[in-house]
């Protein structure tokens, strides 16, 4: 993100599912903080995309704004439905399937 559209987002409030759109089959990301501390970052999924299993070497919160999703940590599945959050850890493996459309932020922990 250049520093002018970060600028553009400070000191305002925002309703972060307005930040990102739907597009037919894709998921869409918008950053909306980069900083060493962590990130924070809006997505929003088309029904059945998804994120296969990964790990991060940081713990991440995961915030559902609209919709419905599945997610998945170290084999265990997770249904979760907007203004539900979830915590995956540092170093376990996840992943991400949108059940509907669905909106999230992602803040993630580098300190």
């Amino acid at each position: 993100m250049s520093e002018t559209e970060n600028e553009r987002l400070t000191e305002r409030v925002i309703d972060p599912r307005n930040l990102v759109a739907y597009q037919s089959g894709s998921i869409v990301s918008r950053m909306l903080i980069n900083a060493p501390a962590g990130t924070i970052t809006v997505f929003a999924f088309d029904a059945g995309e998804g994120l296969s299993e990964h790990t991060a070497p940081y713990d991440a919160v995961l915030q559902v704004l609209e919709g419905e999703a599945l997610i998945t940590i170290e084999g265990t599945d997770y249904p979760l439905k907007a203004g539900e959050i979830i915590i995956m850890p540092a170093g376990k493996p996840h992943a991400v399937q949108a059940v509907t459309q669905f909106k999230m932020m992602l803040t993630m922990i580098h300190a």
